[in-house]
């Protein structure tokens, strides 16, 4: 507030991290601009339907009337409003009208969710051929920008050190900053492994450990057999994730959970199943459903336990009582991660912490270890060599395709799943790692070490409750080992003990990269020079063990 009114700009962009109060700040702004008389009239542009609702709302306990109702071509509104809330998608229907009644009044523009504004050409184009004529505008993101060509409108570019063109924010308020000022809540990521089958469109049937090293398309079939209502392992985690949601409600009695769907017929399925691990009916929202929006308001309002909706809760509704996800989407872009995540970070009292239940995919754990990395927007990328070229060409051609890959990913990856299991692996907090990498069944008493974690602790008891667990378990499994100073044969040579160890340092190894920056290979030459021994893919249990607790040790360090 006091940078804005001290420069007082046409264009100001705030980026803050999701919970850090956008709505609150865009409001007041807006309050004292009408009482100035430096702007007569509120245009509130949002991506969706219900958070033009939850805006006026908002906007009403500001005592400043918004008309959530407004299309383009309604022309006018009552005049008790002093302001209408409108989607992109509406605004590029009909830029022009939305620019006539922008030229009409000294008009304050707010842009919630900016990003959006980039989407599809005509909204950009729309939102830039309506509000060009506006007195002021605010323009708001929470979330990582994407790399793409389509310059956002009112947003100032900057070239970096690389001369690509990054959009340059007024102000920013990171996740790092929120959770030092306690705004918002640290976030616990519980990550769960298993074995997979599933049949392909040829009729070969295919076994996979969901983390383990796998191409792009066995990742996304291995992902979507886990996600399957039918199998074993989405009911395993739903269970687990009930059991969390039962022992942070021992501390926060009105603590809810959000199931994220990949469609409507899986949360349908998952609502299901919740009703019959907790006893409870969970309530479902659908996007295409008129009611969503007032069962949303509903759910944020009560104390039921479970919510399961498949896109209508991924970005700026508004529930804080949320405390526990499950991410059961295939979707797994970092923007759509950001937004999903951010539905369970808002602070209320000190203490509270999110829980994220997870499938052990390494794209999301990448995205879970760079949760607090502030993004910028940026225009394409730097052209250096001939390769570089055709990969840029690679890129323009992807996005000329966007709306077919959709039913083509659905060709290429039909398939039919047979059969999961889930097994617990490990939790990621502050960026580093912690549990027993797939070695642990669900419903252990092991699992349940980290399960029951008490609802309210502040990030410093967090990490030291981890840590002691974790070198309780370490103490555990030495005292059982054989006390013979040489490793027996079946140490050495059993193939699924082995490669448990390198997954585990595998997993360790991406936590201390996404923490760090430090290349996997860097670190794994730097854990071969300090323990000894060969490369991990030959090393025996002892070595791959030694190596397990450094790392460990350096997180150890780095949190200190």
């Amino acid at each position: 507030m006091q940078d804005y009114f001290s420069r007082q700009p046409r264009d100001y962009l705030a980026v803050a991290t999701p919970g850090a109060g956008k709505t609150t700040f865009a409001l007041s702004v807006a309050a004292e601009l009408l009482g100035r008389r430096m702007v007569d009239r509120i245009t509130v542009v949002a991506p969706t339907e219900h958070l033009k609702l939850q805006w006026a709302e908002a906007a009403a306990r500001a005592g400043i009337p918004i008309d959530p109702t407004y299309s383009a071509g309604k022309g006018r509104t009552a005049d008790d409003y002093v302001g209408v809330a409108v989607t992109y998608a509406g605004v590029a229907v009909n830029p022009l009208a939305m620019r006539i009644r922008t030229e009409r009044f000294k008009t304050l523009v707010i842009l919630d969710e900016v990003h959006h504004a980039g989407d599809a050409l005509s909204w950009g184009e729309g939102v830039r051929e309506a509000f060009e004529p506006a007195s002021r505008r605010l323009t708001l993101t929470g979330t990582p920008f994407r790399s793409d060509i389509n310059p956002i409108p009112f947003v100032t570019y900057a070239p970096g050190e690389d001369g690509v063109p990054r959009s340059v924010a007024d102000y920013t308020y990171g996740y790092a900053e929120a959770l030092a000022d306690h705004v918002v809540r640290p976030v616990l990521f519980l990550a769960y492994s298993g074995e997979m089958q599933w049949r392909t469109r040829a009729g070969d049937e295919i076994a996979a450990t969901l983390g383990e090293p796998l191409t792009k398309d066995l990742v996304n079939q291995a992902l979507r057999t886990a996600l399957d209502p039918g199998g074993s392992w989405i009911p395993s985690v739903l269970a687990a994730a009930d059991k969390r949601l039962s022992e942070v409600r021992r501390h926060v009695p009105d603590a809810g959970g959000l199931v994220i769907a990949t469609d409507q017929d899986d949360a349908r399925a998952y609502a299901k199943l919740i009703k019959q691990i907790s006893g409870e009916p969970a309530t479902v929202v659908l996007s295409d459903d008129k009611g969503a929006s007032k069962r949303i308001s509903e759910f944020a309002a009560g104390d039921q336990r479970w919510m399961v909706a498949v896109r209508m809760v991924s970005e700026g509704v508004d529930v804080p009582r949320l405390a526990v996800g499950v991410y059961a989407t295939t979707t797994s872009t970092p923007l759509f991660f950001a937004q999903a995540v951010g539905r369970f970070v808002r602070a209320r009292t000190r203490g509270e912490t999110a829980s994220v239940f997870l499938p052990s995919v390494p794209t999301l754990l990448g995205f879970a270890g760079e949760l607090e990395v502030a993004r910028d927007h940026v225009l394409g990328r730097k052209i250096t060599d001939e390769t570089d070229l055709f990969a840029a060409e690679d890129d323009l051609l992807a996005q000329a395709n966007a709306a077919e890959q959709a039913s083509a990913s659905e060709e290429t990856f039909a398939f039919e799943a047979l059969g999961s299991e889930a097994r617990f692996d490990h939790v990621l907090y502050d960026g580093a790692a912690f549990g027993h990498a797939g070695e642990v069944h669900v419903g252990s008493e092991e699992e349940m070490d980290f399960l029951g974690i008490p609802g309210l602790l502040e990030p410093d008891q967090m990490r030291e409750l981890l840590q002691k667990r974790q070198s309780d378990r370490a103490r555990k499994r030495a005292a059982d080992r054989p006390a013979a100073s040489e490793p027996t044969v079946a140490e050495v040579t059993t193939h699924e003990q082995l490669a448990v160890l390198r997954r585990e340092l595998n997993g360790l190894v991406a936590a201390w990269h996404h923490r760090t920056g430090q290349p996997h290979a860097i670190t794994h030459a730097a854990l071969r020079k300090e323990c000894g021994g060969p490369a991990a893919a030959i090393a025996n249990a002892d070595q791959l063990r030694a190596r397990i607790d450094r790392v460990r040790e350096w997180a150890t360090r780095r949190s200190g």
